[in-house]
């Protein structure tokens, strides 16, 4: 079982096929899940599963099903979908948890599942770590393990999916629009299909549309520049408003303005945030760590609640209901919205975009031009294999000067012409860096004292 020990990750299950994740631990995370849910309620649950379009992720979802259906509950498959269907899946038939079979961005050779109890709640990496220690800890041969004490029902939930997310479209704001949209021939393609007889007035350029697990044109990961050049080309090649990406599982959306170029998805954060305050002044708005402080100062003025929240999914999902946030962006392209319980809604963010060129006629990256108010590091990684005695020098340093100093995630020093922060990986012995600062004399200056701190 040692095989397997590094599959269970912070926000999700995932590792290379058939390597890492075979079908053997698939049913063993099946039966761990459904044990994890039992706990909570008596049997004879309802568990939602779905999957994309990977080459494995057929005998993997096969495998979860077994293994559901062995520990007595039930599995509503919904079939080939993406993550936030899956999740909207768990609440439309008001099942007791869910799984998609997917590993998201990741390159073709892997493959992994995400799990969320009832309504749709992320588990924790507590929670996914006790499920990995459960599953790791059964031993009972694959080949026997062929229990059927569970029943299993197929059901089609995209069309409800997408008239569920047109009702946060006005149509009547629409005008005659077009856009390039880049599915990377994953299962996104079959939503962006169905999506596009609904937009009439949308002129649709749908880029690697048809499904194939090879990914044969480009890894389904939008935040790589190498990913976008088919669309930033098409974007230019038919003059289109905008263009959008993708990730592999449909949970992260990625914009390119009408020039093909990127817009990094804190920006589209302060732009939605604008546009939901001008109509809901007073709501909360949520925005990772990371993200560019132009987000807490657009929130501010149109008299909005900043929230700051540490990075990662279940942090945000967590923070968002319990404090009953109407809208949450992180720098990544994931984007979360209380009507649709806190979850990630892409298509809103995508809608409202749409809406918002039709209604103002100017284009995108005028949009977003005056949000670009400060200069970004972007994020740096640096190769340290001691990372908290790193963090320590550089919080001792920063604290010598006088600086504000926040302990959310990781370090993060506050100054009134500049922001740093440094956090670790998760996964690797990494440090990573991100610094915000008035201009480029000022950044240049706060990442030469980070190096030297760390004597790099």
């Amino acid at each position: 079982m040692k095989k397997y020990s590094t599959i269970f990750k912070a926000y999700d299950i995932r590792g290379v096929y058939p390597t890492e994740i075979d079908e053997k631990i698939a049913l063993r995370i099946g039966k761990a899940f459904s044990q994890f849910l039992q706990k909570e309620k008596k049997r004879n649950l309802a568990i939602v599963i779905g999957r994309d379009n990977r080459l494995s992720s057929g005998s993997l979802i096969a495998a979860v099903k077994r293994g559901i259906k062995a520990q007595g509950d039930n599995v509503i498959d919904i079939s080939l979908v993406t993550t936030p269907i899956v999740y909207f899946g768990v609440r439309f038939f008001k099942a007791d948890g869910g799984i998609i079979v997917t590993a998201s961005h990741n390159p073709k050779e892997y493959n992994g599942l995400k799990l969320v109890r009832e309504d749709a709640i992320p588990l924790t990496d507590r929670e996914i770590n006790n499920l990995g220690i459960i599953a790791l800890q059964d031993e009972t041969p694959y080949e026997k393990d062929r229990k059927v004490l569970g029943a299993e029902h197929k059901r089609d939930i995209l069309s409800e999916y997408i008239k569920f997310n047109l009702k946060f479209l006005d149509k009547s704001k629409i005008r005659p629009l077009k856009i390039v949209i880049d599915t990377a021939n994953g299962v996104c393609g079959i939503l962006v299909k169905k999506l596009a007889k609904k937009l009439n007035k949308i002129t649709i350029y749908h880029l690697f549309s048809e499904l194939n697990g090879e990914f044969p044109n480009h890894i389904p990961d939008p935040s790589r520049e190498e990913n976008l050049k088919s669309l930033q080309a098409k974007v230019l090649k038919v003059k289109a408003d905008f263009g959008v990406a993708f990730d592999g599982d449909g949970d992260r959306i990625i914009f390119l303005d009408e020039k093909g170029k990127f817009i990094r998805g804190d920006f589209i954060t302060a732009l939605i945030s604008r546009l939901i305050l001008r109509e809901n002044p007073g709501e909360k708005i949520l925005y990772e760590i990371t993200s560019t402080k132009v987000i807490k100062e657009v929130v501010q003025e149109g008299r909005g609640k900043p929230i700051e929240c540490r990075t990662g999914t279940s942090f945000i999902h967590d923070k968002m209901r319990r404090e009953n946030i109407f809208f949450g962006g992180e720098i990544s392209g994931h984007y979360y919205f209380r009507e649709n319980n806190f979850l990630e809604t892409p298509l809103f963010v995508l809608f409202k975009i749409m809406e918002e060129i039709s209604v103002q006629k100017i284009p995108l990256s005028k949009m977003i031009l005056p949000l670009k108010r400060y200069v970004s590091s972007g994020v740096i990684n640096f190769k340290i294999e001691n990372k908290e005695d790193a963090m320590k020098k550089v919080e001792q340093y920063f604290k010598k000067k006088g600086f504000k100093i926040s302990h959310l995630d990781g370090i993060r020093i506050e100054a009134k012409d500049f922001w740093l922060l440094v956090r670790p990986s998760n996964t690797e012995p990494l440090l990573r860096l991100s610094i915000e600062a008035n201009n480029k004399k000022i950044l240049n200056q706060e990442l030469r004292e980070v190096k030297r701190v760390l004597v790099l």
